[in-house]
């Protein structure tokens, strides 16, 4: 197919050779020094007119398309309902809820005293606090036990660094405390005046040490009751839903342990529950008279064992639910007569109800393909109901109460599509592909009623891939905007994920990381082979960890896709690791190995799409980061796109779309981000040769 591209030249970045010698292996990196700009060294200003170079050269590129991600923009903008309101939940006497204005981008936090027909509260209004700023998050909010005082917390640079201030919500008054560098989330002891968080490291932005602060003082006395010494784990500190405990959990890839006190005492000291051992993970939910403990000792896929509220180490614990070969148990909500337990069964999610009384249980029914269930939010413990979110690609976000004693559920909300969406116009399925090794890989597809099974049809195929996250089949609206023009959409649950069981990740990390390139490749090979689409009209997207699986799939197929979009992609895998100063770098050591071992450098180098890049061509790329990145930092793509088009072949376009103001989640406004969205849509639009 024949595009026509402005006659445009494209920025050629600066050569300045930087050696990297380790376990005798000498590499030259020539972009090495776009590194630069939050070091503040020489190449600082050069990098940031590199990056606009790179944003002009973009603009004029797609220039042409400007009316249809103008048209794109308006269309996906007017199926979100501007005026709507959360489903409201009850906690501690209140009931509280979000809603949103028309016109607005943000929300305010509101809450209701006792009865949903009492006079409103409106406890943050983030319309008003995110005007004038380019950028602007609320990291959580927490109310005091005694619901005067609220806890909150706000980030406006987009490095997920919040500072947590509090408002005393009789009066209106922003308190004087204010807390710099935190995770954002703020958790009340019984006290009214005490609040633990986590605080980060500035450098590294790890979360480092679990702090204790007393309303009043100066954060300069907050006193750490918390110091992680592993930078492999991370940190957390929250308050169990039967507000008895304060719980701080410590949680890298392979151990976790976690620690716990009275919320009465918020001046004693923590206990440890279990100290952690080597390759066991465990999570803590407290019910009246045991805890609950969920853990994968000697149990792949997770089970769950009870244990007394004072003999709480690994002896005591005894089997409550049994592992099971084919059943991923991924979490439990207490109730105080029921238990529900979040499972993955045949990759797919599942919610069983235990009751705690008789020991029956009982699943619920969905009837569809391929779906998502979820708990929802769920802070009562005292109560037979619990909430539950449901969707599917054709299924609008929908929200559900189900009376655990009578089984019957009722839906409180479906979310509103305007403009009129008919699920009966389109077809959701569930198929698998069979991947190099024989492993069977599920795919989840979605399109509009008519669409061709010839080959004819574009297909956009999404993957993630990595940390054991699962990517589950959800509806979107913006999504539509590609159905109705024809495409299939698919995603492909490949390994690295969590969804067929705890292996299916093992299998897809650390020396195994391959299997997650293959079994993406070996999916797109499926669905031309089964006339889902055709060579020539495949399209692939995938963003941070699944930006890494765009740039090792194009490295090693690139004949197999049109069009690849790279959101935010962390693709210097090498260097990135051996980087100890990067955000989350030591986090990761066992996802992907640490690369100062000399097996594991030898693995990363083999699949790392800066270093395997080679003088072929490759498909047309649209590739966006965020200057203020914490998580996969500006410079891995910007020094992937200049070493791609100084190597490669062909008259493939690459474009970077660099957000000055943003990070890793993009633009924060609710509408913003459907700016970029129109772009990448447009981008493949035009590739397929769509107009309108």
């Amino acid at each position: 197919m024949s595009v026509v591209w402005p006659d445009a030249t494209p920025p050629i970045a600066d050569v300045k050779p930087y050696t990297r010698i380790i376990h005798g292996d000498t590499v030259v990196d020539n972009y090495y020094w776009m590194n630069d700009y939050f070091k503040k060294g020489d190449d600082s200003t050069n990098v940031i007119k590199y990056l606009e170079a790179e944003n002009a050269y973009t603009a004029t590129m797609m220039k042409s398309t400007e009316p249809l991600q103008a048209r794109l923009f308006e269309e996906m903008k007017s199926r979100i309902k501007e005026k709507d309101e959360s489903v409201p939940y009850f906690k501690n006497g209140y009931y509280y809820y979000n809603k949103t204005e028309e016109g607005k981008q943000y929300y305010k936090i509101c809450r209701k005293k006792g009865d949903l027909n009492a006079p409103e509260e409106v406890l943050l209004d983030v319309d008003k606090m995110a005007e004038g700023l380019p950028y602007f998050a609320l990291g959580g909010y927490s109310i005091s036990p005694d619901n005067k005082l609220m806890a909150y917390s706000v980030d406006t640079v987009s490095r997920r660094e919040y500072v947590i201030q509090v408002r005393n919500l009789e009066t209106g008054e922003i308190l004087k405390d204010r807390i710099s560098r935190t995770e954002g989330s703020a958790t009340w002891a019984a006290d009214n005046k005490t609040i633990f968080y986590t605080a980060k490291n500035p450098i590294t932005l790890l979360s480092e040490k679990i702090k204790r602060h007393t309303l009043g003082t100066s954060e300069d006395l907050d006193v750490t009751v918390y110091d992680e010494k592993d930078n492999t784990n991370y940190i957390g500190v929250g308050k169990s839903k039967n507000n008895k405990y304060i719980f701080i959990e410590s949680q890298g890839t392979l151990s976790s342990e976690t620690l716990y006190l009275d919320a009465n005492d918020p001046n004693g000291t923590f206990k440890v529950f279990q100290p952690r051992l080597k390759d066991v993970l465990y999570s803590v939910v407290p019910l009246e008279d045991r805890f609950l403990v969920v853990t994968n000792d000697n149990a792949q896929n997770f089970k769950v064992v009870e244990t007394p509220l004072n003999k709480t180490t690994k002896e005591n614990w005894k089997e409550f639910i049994p592992h099971r070969k084919d059943v991923l148990v991924q979490g439990i909500d207490e109730f105080k007569d029921f238990v529900v337990i979040s499972e993955r069964k045949n990759g797919l999610t599942n919610l069983s109800i235990l009751n705690l009384k008789d020991k029956s249980t009982h699943d619920l029914d969905f009837g569809e393909a391929a779906f998502t269930v979820y708990p929802s939010v769920n802070e009562e413990y005292d109560t037979d109901v619990v909430r539950y979110g449901y969707t599917s690609m054709v299924t609008p976000s929908s929200t559900f109460d189900y009376n655990m004693n009578s089984k019957e559920k009722t839906l409180l909300k479906q979310q509103e599509v305007l403009g009129g969406y008919n699920q009966e116009e389109y077809i959701t399925e569930r198929t698998f592909a069979t991947a190099t090794d024989g492993t069977k890989v599920p795919i989840s597809l979605v399109y509009k009623k008519g669409t061709n099974k010839d080959g004819s049809a574009p297909l956009f195929l999404y993957a993630y891939g990595s940390y054991g996250a699962s990517m589950d089949p959800t509806f979107s609206t913006a999504r539509l905007a590609l159905l109705d023009r024809g495409f299939v959409y698919a995603i492909a649950h490949i390994r690295g994920g969590e969804e067929m069981g705890r292996q299916w990740y093992e299998d897809g990390k650390m020396m195994k990381k391959i299997n997650t390139f293959t079994d993406f490749i070996d999916c797109g090979k499926y669905l031309i082979e089964n006339k889902y689409t055709s060579q020539g009209h495949l399209y692939a997207n995938g963003g941070s960890a699944g930006g890494l699986l765009m740039g090792a799939v194009i490295n090693m197929a690139p004949e197999l896709w049109n069009g690849v979009i790279s959101a935010v992609p962390f693709v210097d895998v090498v260097n990135t690791m051996l980087d100890e100063t990067i955000p989350l770098t030591t986090n990761e050591y066992d996802e992907w190995g640490n690369p100062n071992n000399k097996e594991a450098y030898e693995y990363m180098k083999s699949y790392s799409p800066y270093e395997n890049i080679e003088a072929k061509e490759y498909p047309n790329l649209l590739v966006t980061t965020g200057l203020h990145d914490s998580q996969v930092q500006y410079f891995e793509p910007a020094k992937w796109v200049a070493k791609l088009r100084a190597t490669k072949k062909g008259d493939n376009v690459i474009l970077l779309k660099t957000d000055m103001d943003f990070g890793h989640g993009g633009a924060s406004g609710r509408f913003d981000y459907l700016k970029d969205k129109a772009l990448e849509y447009a981008f493949i639009l035009k590739l397929e040769g769509i107009t309108d």
